[in-house]
C-alpha cells in the first residue's frame, strides 16, 4: 500500500506539473501578444475617437494624450488583472483535475498490482474488474491492459490446471505397474507365486511398460519443449507411406484387418524430417488397428487440397463419442475410463502426434460418427513446390 501511494502521489505530481507548464505557456503567449497587439490596437481606436477640424482635432489631441495615457494604463493594468485571475483559476482547476485524474488512472493499477500479488501466491482464479470501456467492444489503454491480465490469469490458471492433471495421471500411470511388480515380488518372497516362467514373465511386461512410459514422457516433454530439432529435406510422402505400410502390413494380416491405399498422383514434396513423420504415421495406423475389429478395415488416403497435403487415416472400428473429440490429443486422455492400459500404448502418443505435425507447420484433428462408427484421423502438411 505505502508503493502505490507513492505511486499515486508522483503520478499526481507529474500530471500537475504538466497542467502548470501549459498554464504557464499559455499565460506567457497571452502576455506577449497583448504587450504586442494592445497599444497599436488601442491608439488606432484613440485617434479615430479623436478626429474632426483641425482647430478640434488638436485640441482634441492635446487632450486625448492626457486621457488616452491614463485610459491605457487603466487598460493594461485590468488585462493584467484578468490574466493574473485566469492564472490563479486555472492554477486550481489543473490541481484539482491532476488529483482526479490521477485517481482515476492508478485506481485500476492498483487493483492490478493487488491481482497479481495473489496470482503470484498461487491464487491463479483471481481477476480485476473490467473498466467500462471495455464492455463497449473499443477499450481504451488501461481496458486493453485489464484485458491482458485477464486473459494471462486464465492462462496460468489453465497451465496450473494441466500441471496437476499430468502429476495425477504420470502417478497413476506409474501406480499400476508398480502394484503389480510389487505384489509379484512380494509373493515370491513369500512362497505364494511359484517362481515359474509366467511369474517372471507377467514382471518383465509390467517392467516394460514402466520403460515405455518413461520414454514416452521424455520423448514428449523433448518434443514439446523443441529440443528435438528437425532434420528437414524435401520429402516423397508417398514412399514414405509405402515404407510405413510395408512394416506394418504383417500386424494387419495377423488381426485380419485389411488395410487399403489411397494415394493422389503426382503429389508435391513436403519439406519434412522422415523419422518424425514415420513416427506420426505409425501411431495413426496402430491406433486403427488396436480398436479395429478382426474383418474391418483401415484406409490411408493422400491428397491435395489448397497447397496443403492431406492425410486421412479412416477405420471401421469401436468410433469415437463426440464430446471426446475435442480432447483426444490431451495427454493420458482415455475414452473409456475404465480402460486398462495393459494393452495398449502410454497414452501419449496422439500428443506427440500433435506436437510434430504442429512443428511442421501442419494441423491435426480427428473425426467419428459416434459409437461403432469408426473414425477417422487426419493431419496436413504444407506442399513444397520445385
Amino acid at each position: 500500500m505505502k508503493l502505490l501511494s507513492q505511486v499515486r502521489s508522483r503520478l499526481s505530481l507529474k500530471l500537475f506539473v504538466s497542467y502548470v507548464l501549459i498554464i504557464l505557456i499559455s499565460l506567457a503567449v497571452l502576455f506577449v501578444s497583448a504587450e504586442i497587439v494592445v497599444p497599436t490596437a488601442f491608439d488606432r481606436h484613440m485617434s479615430g475617437m479623436m478626429g474632426g477640424s483641425d482647430m478640434m482635432g488638436r485640441m482634441g489631441m492635446m487632450a486625448g494624450e492626457t486621457m488616452g495615457s491614463n485610459l491605457y494604463s487603466a487598460f493594461r493594468s485590468a488585462v493584467a488583472d484578468a490574466l493574473l485571475r485566469a492564472g490563479l483559476a486555472a492554477f486550481v482547476i489543473a490541481l484539482v483535475s491532476s488529483i482526479l485524474i490521477s485517481r482515476k488512472v492508478v485506481s485500476p493499477i492498483q487493483e492490478m498490482t493487488t491481482a497479481s500479488r495473489y496470482i503470484a501466491d498461487g491464487h491463479y482464479d483471481q481477476r480485476v474488474t473490467l473498466p467500462a470501456s471495455a464492455d463497449t467492444g473499443t477499450p481504451d489503454e488501461l481496458g486493453q491492459l485489464a484485458l491482458s491480465f485477464n486473459q494471462m490469469a486464465e492462462k496460468l490458471n489453465q497451465t496450473e490446471t494441466m500441471r496437476r492433471q499430468l502429476i495425477g495421471d504420470v502417478s497413476h500411470e506409474l501406480r499400476t505397474p508398480l502394484t503389480t511388480i510389487k505384489g509379484s515380488m512380494e509373493g515370491l518372497l513369500d512362497g505364494v507365486l511359484p517362481p515359474t516362467p509366467e511369474t517372471f514373465e507377467n514382471i518383465h511386461r509390467e517392467a516394460s511398460r514402466l520403460q515405455r512410459l518413461v520414454s514416452d514422457l521424455q520423448e514428449l516433454s523433448r518434443v514439446e519443449s523443441g529440443a528435438v530439432p528437425l532434420v528437414l529435406a524435401p520429402l516423397d510422402l508417398s514412399g514414405l507411406i509405402d515404407s510405413v505400410t510395408g512394416h506394418l502390413k504383417p500386424q494387419f494380416s495377423e488381426k485380419g484387418v485389411t488395410l487399403y491405399l489411397e494415394i493422389a498422383d503426382a503429389l508435391p514434396r513436403v519439406n519434412a524430417d522422415q523419422d518424425r513423420l514415420s513416427q506420426v504415421l505409425i501411431n495413426l495406423l496402430g491406433n486403427a488397428l488396436q480398436y479395429t475389429p478382426q474383418g474391418g478395415k483401415v484406409s490411408l488416403t493422400v491428397g491435395l487440397e489448397d497447397e496443403m497435403l492431406h492425410v486421412r487415416v479412416s477405420d471401421t472400428g469401436v468410433g469415437i463419442p463426440p464430446e471426446h473429440l475435442p480432447h483426444l490429443f490431451t495427454r493420458f486422455y482415455r475414452v473409456d475410463k475404465s480402460r486398462s492400459r495393459a494393452g495398449g500404448g502410454s497414452g501419449i502418443g496422439l500428443t506427440i502426434a500433435k506436437s510434430i505435425v504442429e512443428s511442421h507447420g501442419g494441423y491435426i484433428w480427428a473425426e467419428s460418427g459416434g459409437p461403432g462408427a469408426g473414425s477417422t484421423f487426419s493431419f496436413t502438411l504444407p506442399a513444397v513446390h520445385s
